[in-house]
């Protein structure tokens, strides 16, 4: 990318500003910008679409790809960002006034930010790799806070259009299902590799009808059956994961998945064919990388449609499809491994129903020939009791099958996927997740990067990481630790004003306490996730703090953020009972300078992107054995974040990077737990311990409102009695509530008591994050698991 001068930036904004700068939207500046550099970064997208094309390449197939706001990021990775700034302040503007814009919000946490990851990595090394997934209409969903209860509404994130994707009408394939047939629209959005050429493509797709409207139904005045069909094609990429506690919303799922998948692979082999003229080779040419489950029904597609349009025979399409599909696990959780009922399946695809039904029996042939025992053939069966298991159809018709942290990956060898490792073993590898440091510092704390950039005395480290363990030199400089910690304070004013401005909660501007401690945990809401158990330690401070048994702790900050699956009843009433106790505590005023609880709405990538830079301490405490991996704790981390956390997922490796000593491990651990809940009892703890009571009381004991839906009761009930589908307290919540509250206590003295000794643990976290890059993780994918190398281009 030749360099561009302000000026040049500056012409095309006044030409084509439409009216004066002040009266200019932020949505029409941020228009006027995208098509700018959608105009300049044309002919490197389509010389980096024939590269990758022309040679062997990867492709990323995700239900999920939460991109966040482009707009930065685009001119961050370009290399304009400082020159566009200098134009629009020229004109009387800034970049910040764009800080509305939309995120492209069409992943719900960690599995779609991964995905931007890995895209945004891939870009950067040069690596022929392109994302496949949908284009949803409208997001995950709008947050609102109202009454401590979440609300959710509609996210139409283009409702003032798209400045980043491109519509490819000339691609455009159909799919059919039993009851329906839809077109399906590509629409293509570039990933911009820093400081290259190369630039990626996430193609999206859109359901829509063959037949746009019934005039003949219409004339008759049947005006809405004149529209079914457009509405029923519609609402296959209508949103992210439409609720499915009936059958109807679980054919819709289904009709999601097997929608982008079967429209990829059209689009994938229509170009393989046109540049090979032959099937044959098809493995030698394209890998594709199934993202958890979700797209493994591309399986049985590709066989099909090798099968019926290409004639190929059933065998070979087999063969070919071990050789082309690779299978990244990110749960080791039996209930979260998906799985669908056999009748839906036959339903809807029944061929492709009759081919499953086909790849199990090869399946439990070849495991005979391997010797495998009868019990073992029972376990590892494609089709159990009526249900199609998705996970074991990716690993037996996959090359490789990945974890995506050390101790995931280990856990699935000796205990979640034990037989598949058993017999398979040469397919199974770990590679650690990882996130871009081009968003995730670059971008979102420039002034640390500037300092970091000073000290290393280039910027090298936004695309090798790598270099800042050089800089772990500095952790004795009393100097640089006063810059960092001056940055730090920065970062919290950054983000309290940003929340002044999108909270209505907050009423007054200096609401929050820039000098407090802030102590942050931010992701999707879940059980296994333990926001309760946060929650819990929090009112244990609380009452600590009244009764005079805990003293010495700084002010201190706890914000969340996160969102509960609209049906998911508990996680919604654990975001009550958090805001229940915030109230509580601001109505304290005996502690409400001590301590601040607020839950952020409508929690989403950019903010994300002020709350890493801000916080101090990092919280991740799922039960040890449950996270995957995690990749929130790296950005924190990256930002210069203590980890207060289990020694579970990625919090293992970064403990190993960053040293144990600089951050502030609890909690029963994965071996531990294997011996401790076949006999634990969760009432045994509520009896012996009076703290502990009084706090999980609180739930049924009138303390706080649930409005009345007995949520509350509920909790607690989960927490003493279990369901009919788990022991109580499956998640250890009580079990490691004391563990977690001395660790806190711990952390939050450190703090207070040497303020510079707690800055060099944050110190040695930065310079520890190295290995934590999407650069070192797609790196490993293209040289051990797709085998791809990187594309050159001509000066």
């Amino acid at each position: 990318m030749m360099h561009y001068s302000k000026d040049i930036f500056l012409s095309f904004i006044e030409g084509s500003l439409t009216k004066p700068v002040e009266e200019t939207t932020p949505q029409e500046l941020h228009s006027i910008l995208g098509e700018m550099v959608m105009n300049l970064m044309t002919e490197d997208w389509e010389d980096s679409r024939a590269a990758h094309r022309n040679t062997r390449h990867a492709c990323y197939f995700s239900m999920e790809f939460l991109m966040g706001r482009s707009i930065f990021n685009n001119l961050l990775c370009l290399g304009i960002y400082d020159e566009v700034e200098a134009a629009m302040q020229e004109l009387g503007t800034s970049l910040t006034e764009l800080e509305c814009i939309e995120d492209a919000a069409l992943g719900n946490g960690g599995l779609g930010r991964l995905a931007a990851c890995f895209l945004d990595s891939a870009a950067t090394l040069d690596l022929p790799l392109d994302g496949y997934g949908i284009r949803y209409k409208y997001g995950l969903f709008k947050q609102s806070i109202q009454d401590g209860f979440q609300r959710e509404d509609a996210d139409d994130w283009t409702r003032y259009g798209d400045a980043w994707s491109v519509r490819r009408e000339e691609d455009t394939v159909t799919v059919a299902f039993s009851d329906q047939t839809v077109k399906a629209v590509p629409y293509d959005m570039p990933i911009i590799g820093y400081g290259t050429k190369n630039i990626g493509t996430l193609r999206l797709w859109q359901a829509e009808p063959l037949k746009q409207f019934d005039f003949h139904t219409f004339n008759n005045q049947k005006h809405l059956e004149a529209c079914a069909e457009q509405i029923y094609a519609e609402n296959i990429s209508r949103c992210l994961y439409p609720n499915d506690d009936t059958d109807e919303g679980k054919k819709l799922r289904l009709k999601q998945q097997y929608f982008f998948c079967s429209a990829s692979l059209q689009d994938l082999l229509k170009k393989h064919f046109e540049d090979n003229e032959t099937m044959e080779n098809l493995s030698d040419a394209i890998a594709v990388q199934l993202n958890d489950t979700h797209p493994v029904i591309s399986i049985p597609e590709l066989i099909r449609l090798l099968t019926a349009c290409y004639g190929v025979s059933f065998e070979d399409a087999a063969e070919t499809a071990r050789k082309v599909f690779r299978y990244t696990n990110h749960t080791i959780m039996a209930e979260a491994l998906e799985k669908w009922r056999c009748d839906l399946v036959r339903e809807l695809l029944p061929e492709i129903y009759q081919i499953i039904v086909r790849l199990h029996e090869m399946l439990i042939a070849e495991l005979y020939n391997k010797g495998a025992e009868k019990a073992e053939i029972g376990r590892m069966r494609i089709i159990q009791g009526g249900m199609i298991h998705m996970a074991h159809m990716a690993i037996f018709m996959g090359s490789f099958v990945n974890g995506v942290a050390e101790i995931h990956t280990q856990i699935l060898k000796d205990t979640a996927l034990a037989d598949w490792y058993k017999y398979y073993p040469e397919r199974f590898s770990n590679k650690t997740n990882g996130i871009t440091q081009r968003r995730w510092l670059a971008l979102c704390n420039r002034e640390l990067s500037a300092l970091l950039t000073e000290l290393l005395g280039s910027e090298d480290w936004v695309t090798n990481l790598d270099l800042l363990k050089e800089l772990d030199k500095y952790a004795e400089d009393a100097q640089v630790l006063q810059r960092f910690m001056a940055i730090k304070q920065e970062k919290k004013q950054q983000l309290c004003d940003l929340m002044y401005e999108r909270e209505s909660r907050i009423e007054e501007k200096a609401y929050f306490n820039t000098d407090s401690v802030f102590d942050i945990q931010i992701k999707r809401l879940h059980e296994y996730k333990r926001q309760l158990l946060a929650a819990f330690s929090i009112l244990y401070i609380y009452y600590g703090i009244k009764d005079g048994s805990i003293t010495d702790l700084p002010p201190v900050t706890f914000i969340f953020g996160a969102k509960a699956a609209p049906g998911y009843r508990r996680a919604k009433a654990i975001i009550k009972f958090i805001n229940e106790i915030a109230q509580m505590i601001e109505n304290d005023k005996e502690v409400c300078d001590q301590i601040k609880v607020f839950f952020v709405s409508d929690y989403n990538v950019s903010y994300a992107e002020k709350l890493v830079a801000a916080a101090d301490i990092s919280e991740q405490i799922s039960t040890a054995g449950t996270e995957a991996s995690g990749t929130g704790n790296m950005k924190l981390m990256l930002n210069g974040a203590v980890t207060l956390g289990t020694y579970d997922g990625a919090n293992v490796e970064i403990v190993q990077e960053a040293g144990e000593e600089n951050n502030y491990i609890f909690g029963a651990r994965v071996e531990e737990l294997k011996e401790i809940v076949p006999e634990y009892d969760s009432r045994a703890i509520l009896a012996k311990d009076d703290k502990i009571r009084r706090v999980v009381q609180t739930l049924m004991d009138g303390t706080f409102d649930d409005g009345g839906s007995g949520d509350f009761k509920e909790l607690y009930d989960a927490l003493t009695e279990g369901a009919s589908w788990h022991a109580p307290d499956h998640y250890y919540v009580l079990g490691d509530l004391d563990s977690y509250v001395k660790t806190k206590v711990r952390a939050l003295q450190d703090y207070k008591n040497d303020r510079m000794a707690f800055a060099k643990k944050q110190w040695h976290n930065i310079c520890g994050a190295g290995k934590f890059s999407s650069d070192r993780t797609i790196r490993e994918y293209a040289q051990e698991i797709w085998q791809i190398e990187p594309v050159s281009f001509q000066n």
